[in-house]
């Protein structure tokens, strides 16, 4: 439990971490865009509107981390790691046993992921609650440690990818890029390479792991929190080497747009747009190349507790939010135009967490994980029809039909990548 002087001590570190931003009289007067770091050093452009959103956010996780500190304090340190509060995340049935206590504590915790999580409490809360603490205590202490010397010098394709993707992951980061950040990173992303060689590297976990390092500030926790969220918290086969996980998200997704959002889903097919143009990004890189970060891990809070459902959730959000304006496009680059403006400016997270909870409605992981069933099959037999296409191919054909979302052994289809075939369609 905190005594007073550690509360004294976390809420000075708080007050560092979130300093009033505080544009110059000029940009304020004019409107002007300016620039701006973020808590985790991501330079931010946004008009005087959006820096006022950004200190109404700061006052807010300054107010919620007081509430998680009365907690500790009333409840008792670590009272949201107890096994009966984390079985209730998982689905499991309650027994008759169970105190009503515990099942208070799962509620009050799971409104308080929606909540937030204060950025000072996010690495040990995460740890716990993930499942990251546990799946490190499976092996000896060293492993991480162990893993990184063993891998160390030896070339795959994968390690040649991921050294290709180093200097284009968040680039112009005080940290990231530097010498010391991409060394940080590689060893996090070879290693993991090398514990699962059905997943090995593919793109988008480059972003991933480089803000899940940014959180946890240690290698050995952002690599056991990426392990819990690749082998537990996410879909089966989103980054092998197929990528049929991915594709069964995407169709899954569509589905619930069309549930959820009709008008919207119409809309978008009378355009011909296919959502998965953006989502394929949204969900390879867990939004963390389309939200400003602090909108991204709120994100990330509620989806390390609640699971993959989380995602859709959020997908579904943006484009309700937007839906009038959406509804008013007539080509495919002013959808897209809408939601990359929407995705880049969301500073304030409760703006879109309020609608992916409060507006599109319950969501059972049940319910996705039949749908997902439903979807396997078709998507393999996709997957299957595209690599006997992609076999029958001349060698001068270079692998470039007008289907053009191949994946090859050394090439991954990625939310970019695809972004640049349409583009050159």
């Amino acid at each position: 439990m905190h005594g007073t002087q550690g509360k004294r001590d976390l809420a000075l570190e708080l007050q560092a971490q979130f300093p009033i931003l505080r544009p110059s009289i000029h940009a304020r007067r004019a409107n002007l865009t300016v620039k701006f770091q973020d808590l985790y050093g991501f330079t931010v452009e946004g008009n005087v509107d959006d820096v006022n959103v950004m200190n109404e956010v700061r006052e807010k996780v300054r107010q919620q981390a007081r509430v998680w500190w009365a907690l500790e304090a009333s409840k008792g340190p670590d009272w949201y790691s107890q096994p009966q509060v984390s079985s209730i995340s998982e689905g499991i049935v309650l027994k008759s046993s169970l105190k009503l206590s515990a099942l208070a504590n799962a509620m009050t915790l799971k409104k308080l992921l929606r909540k937030g999580v204060p950025p000072v409490l996010r690495p040990k809360i995460w740890f716990s609650l993930s499942g990251a603490a546990k799946k490190k205590s499976t092996v000896p202490e060293s492993y991480y440690n162990d893993l990184t010397k063993a891998v160390e010098g030896k070339v795959t394709p994968a390690t040649r990818q991921i050294d290709h993707d180093l200097p284009r992951t968040f680039p112009g980061h005080p940290w990231f890029d530097t010498p010391q950040g991409h060394a940080a990173l590689r060893r996090v992303l070879v290693g993991y390479s090398f514990r699962d060689s059905d997943v090995g590297y593919c793109q988008g976990l480059n972003y991933v792991a480089a803000l899940l390092l940014l959180v946890m500030k240690t290698e050995e926790d952002a690599f056991w929190m990426l392990a819990v969220l690749l082998e537990n918290v996410l879909v089966n086969d989103c980054y092998t080497n197929n990528l049929s996980g991915c594709h069964v998200e995407q169709r899954v997704f569509k589905d619930l747009l069309v549930k959820k959002c009709p008008r919207i889903a119409a809309h978008l097919e009378a355009l011909e747009f296919d959502v998965s143009l953006v989502a394929t990004e949204w969900f390879l890189c867990l939004f963390s190349k389309s939200l400003p970060s602090e909108t991204t891990l709120r994100v990330w809070d509620v989806l390390f507790y609640e699971g993959a459902k989380v995602l859709f959730h959020a997908a579904l959000a943006i484009f309700k939010m937007k839906e009038e304006e959406l509804l008013l496009t007539h080509q495919v680059g002013d959808v897209i135009d809408i939601l990359q403006r929407t995705t880049h400016h969301l500073f304030d997270p409760d703006e879109l967490l309020t609608v992916a909870f409060d507006k599109i409605g319950s969501m059972t992981t049940n319910a996705i994980s039949k749908q997902r069933k439903k979807q396997e099959p078709e998507v393999m037999k996709e997957l299957d029809e595209r690599l006997r296409r992609l076999n029958s191919l001349r060698e001068d054909d270079r692998m470039f039909s007008f289907d053009k979302m191949y994946i090859s052994e050394s090439t991954r289809y990625t939310a970019e990548f695809a972004l640049q075939i349409y583009q050159g369609l």
